[in-house]
């Protein structure tokens, strides 16, 4: 049977250069040290399959956003030594992308070699998804491997071009993982799907929220999204942060779940304050009594138990957007509750989002979810049910080979 995707295990990149696009753009303080290498080691797995193959394994990533300049406080040079030490074996940080000093690097380099090339995003031909850009990355190669979900969203010349000029491409594990959970989720999840979003602006999500309202059975809506559904209904939200370009958007969500007779759940009562400030005077009012000089800032203990109940018989939960201003101690207390609902409830767990992956840490529930998906922009815009370019460009590069197959 022919897969629309190849992945790493179905390629042989034996003691071949294999270019593996990662994630590695991870915090960094003010002494350039990394903060947290979360994203380090979730390829761990596909770099020592590549290992164990005997391939020449070649590192691409980004970090931060030079602009296309070269800015030494966003080289390579701190995740290249983390990485060998994780590995426990040398990693070489290479000058440039594509110079020939990086070139002859490459040649020279030997079966379970690994090279770590220069940010990616020096080179504003990166972001352009310029073919050349992507041409001189592929001379380096002989197989491509994507393993870096959450730029899947973005159409650049390290996921994009570079697939065009080289016939071996596939996807790493740590991306297969990821489209196989999104699978489990939305195209044959075990019901009831129940999908709860956060955060502060809807329309960010306007079309995330219209595409589950076709796919789940419950819909739940907290965090600061909640309170521009509210003003869409014409309830008063006082001087709390509201989405007001998408108002007339709510409404369709709202209609639309009507529509499909789907249970859509939003806060009954909220923590409000009277300055965005953790010092700030704070008490617990009804959705309806939001007072007109203060602001809602987090779900109230109601909301907590009615979301909680909402759960209960869930059997697939996708969760991404906090339930409040969780930073703040003072208004933390919706996003935790949440967090330990869905942690302790019998569902298959999906969440994304870079605030809701910080929330659980926080909260020291990370490993009671099911999976934590490494890709925020990402995830969502799978959700909406649109094409991902990355995943595009292996799906093109994957029917070219089976058209040769067919062919033969």
């Amino acid at each position: 049977m022919k897969k629309d995707i190849a992945f790493i295990d179905d390629i042989d990149i034996r003691g071949k250069r294999t270019l593996i696009r990662v994630d590695f753009n991870v915090p960094l303080d003010d002494r350039e040290n990394i903060t947290d290498d979360t994203r380090i080691r979730a390829v761990l797995p596909t770099i020592n399959y590549a290992l164990d193959e005997g391939a020449k394994v070649i590192l691409a990533s980004h970090l931060g956003r030079p602009q296309g300049e070269r800015v030494p406080a966003l080289s390579m040079a701190p995740v290249a030594k983390r990485l060998g030490r994780l590995l426990e074996k040398e990693v070489t940080l290479t000058p440039n992308c594509i110079s020939e000093e990086t070139k002859s690097l490459i040649m020279k380099m030997k079966p379970g070699d690994v090279a770590l090339l220069e940010n990616l995003r020096y080179h504003p031909e990166e972001e352009k998804n310029d073919e050349e850009f992507g041409r001189r990355l592929a001379d380096l190669a002989e197989a491509y491997i994507n393993d870096a979900f959450a730029t899947a969203h973005r159409a650049h010349a390290s996921n994009v071009a570079i697939t065009k000029f080289l016939d071996k491409c596939g996807a790493g594990l740590l991306m297969k993982k990821e489209l196989n959970y999104f699978s489990m989720a939305m195209e044959n999840p075990r019901r009831p799907l129940v999908a709860i979003v956060g955060g502060k602006k809807v329309s960010d999500k306007v079309g995330v929220l219209l595409s589950l309202c076709e796919k789940a059975d419950k819909l739940i809506i907290g965090g600061g999204m909640a309170i521009t559904f509210l003003k869409a209904i014409n309830y008063e939200v006082g001087k709390s942060f509201i989405d007001d370009t998408v108002l007339d958007a709510c409404k369709s969500v709202i209609d639309k779940a009507k529509s499909r007779k789907m249970k859509l759940y939003l806060p009954v009562d909220f923590v409000v304050a009277d300055k965005f400030d953790q010092a700030a005077e704070t008490k617990v009012v009804t959705y309806q009594e939001i007072p007109k000089d203060w602001m809602a800032l987090d779900i109230g203990p109601a909301t907590v138990t009615l979301f909680s109940e909402a759960i209960q018989n869930a059997k697939t939960i996708i969760w991404n957007g906090p339930m409040g201003v969780f930073e703040m101690d003072a208004f933390s207390h919706g996003t935790f509750a949440m967090v330990s609902n869905i942690a302790n409830s019998y569902a298959l767990t999906i969440v994304g989002g870079g605030d809701t992956d910080v929330a659980l840490h926080r909260a020291g529930e990370y490993a009671k979810m099911s999976y934590i998906s490494t890709g925020g922009g990402a995830f969502l815009e799978l959700l909406e049910g649109k094409n991902l370019p990355a995943i595009s460009a292996l799906r093109d590069c994957c029917k070219k080979i089976n058209e040769k197959v067919t062919a033969c």
